[in-house]
């Protein structure tokens, strides 16, 4: 894991624009001069060095900074890097307060900069990179997770239908179509046989626990896809709106409460199970977080969390054995395949473990 000094600079701030996500600039500002309200040149373009999948850069004016995001060059799978669903996501939410970016415009006309891309404010504070917090007492700590789960919370609490939303997902069965999806991809791309995997496949579907309502699923939420204000506990901007759809709020919170459970051997979470003491740090344990969602939410409890721990590490394993799949179809990078092939077999254990806990025998 990246530690938090070397990850805040390594993210943080802007660069040259790569060249292979460089465009005509002269077309861009006719598009801005004539769709975005207030906008007043000469423009200088930047590039953010955060690892976003979109391609997202800095718009420097001398009044004002704006941000677009845009589909990367090249060959895409057909639902990735949906910067429309994103624009029309945070075009809902900010009417309501929600703290996300103020958007501007869409452009879906590919010769102005080579791909689809939309324009929104960019917001000024902070993104913090390590959920330990390393720099901060534990009462800052303290006020950023509760921000940071109220904040989640009232998405959850967003009546999307009169947000303007209808139609952006479907409203029911969510957790029954991601499993049959990541059943899917995991079987065409199984490279080993992990006995695991194989009862996670018979039981998810069969134990589901009743249909939860439907609310907007953020699908990806988390400390460093958020801005805090530079002083104030406070969410500003919710970032990254990639994988957002309606579906089950409980699989979008437990997801993002794997930070809490996950072993720490794995990559991509466990930053929070390291620390022998959460509450002397300044953290909420995971059954105090769960309470302030609860409270937020009207919930009196969610009894299935080992279930949804269980889909979540499925799903991920399916992710990681999809990508091993793709460099053994020549279609991905050899050098993902090493490290995500190793992620496979520890996560669908702690699936089998949650799943375990759940009910599965065996």
């Amino acid at each position: 894991m990246t530690d938090d000094a070397t990850a805040q600079e390594l993210f943080t701030g802007t660069k040259e624009v790569a060249e292979s996500h460089r465009f005509e600039e002269a077309k861009l500002v006719a598009w801005l001069e004539a769709n975005v309200e207030g906008y007043e040149g000469p423009l200088e373009v930047r590039q953010f060095k955060g690892g976003q999948s979109n391609p997202t850069y800095q718009l420097v004016t001398p009044n004002k900074k704006y941000v677009m995001r845009r589909k990367p060059p090249g060959k895409l799978l057909p639902s990735a890097h949906a910067v429309d669903r994103e624009f029309r996501a945070i075009s809902a939410l900010h009417p309501l307060g929600f703290p996300v970016a103020k958007p501007y415009g869409l452009c879906e006309d590919e010769s102005v900069a080579g791909t689809m891309f939309y324009v929104m404010d960019m917001v000024e504070g902070r993104i913090l990179w390590d959920g330990t917090l390393p720099n901060m007492d534990p009462a800052e700590r303290r006020a950023i997770y509760e921000a940071k789960v109220k904040t989640f919370a009232d998405l959850h609490n967003v009546d999307w239908r009169a947000a303007g939303l209808e139609g952006f997902g479907k409203e029911k069965d969510y957790v029954a179509r991601q499993t049959h999806r990541w059943t899917k991809q995991y079987q065409a791309s199984e490279t080993t046989k992990i006995e695991e995997m194989d009862q996670l496949i018979d039981w998810l579907p069969k134990n589901m626990p009743p249909d939860d309502q439907t609310t907007i699923v953020h699908g990806d939420y988390r400390l460093d896809n958020m801005i805090l204000h530079k002083a104030e506990p406070r969410v500003i901007a919710v970032l990254d709106w990639e994988l957002c759809t309606l579906g089950d709020p409980l699989a979008d919170f437990s997801y993002h409460l794997m930070n809490w459970v996950m072993p720490s051997s794995d990559a991509s979470r466990g930053a929070l199970i390291d620390i022998a003491d959460l509450k002397a740090h300044g953290i909420p344990t995971m059954e105090e977080y769960v309470a302030l969602y609860c409270e937020a939410t009207g919930r009196d409890g969610l009894p299935d969390l080992n279930y949804y721990f269980a889909y979540n590490a499925f799903r991920l394993a399916g992710i990681c054995q999809g990508i091993v799949g793709r460099v053994r179809d020549g279609t991905a990078n050899s050098s993902e395949a090493a490290s995500m092939e190793a992620r496979v077999k520890p996560l669908a254990v702690f699936a089998a473990e949650c799943a375990r806990k759940a009910g599965m025998e065996g």
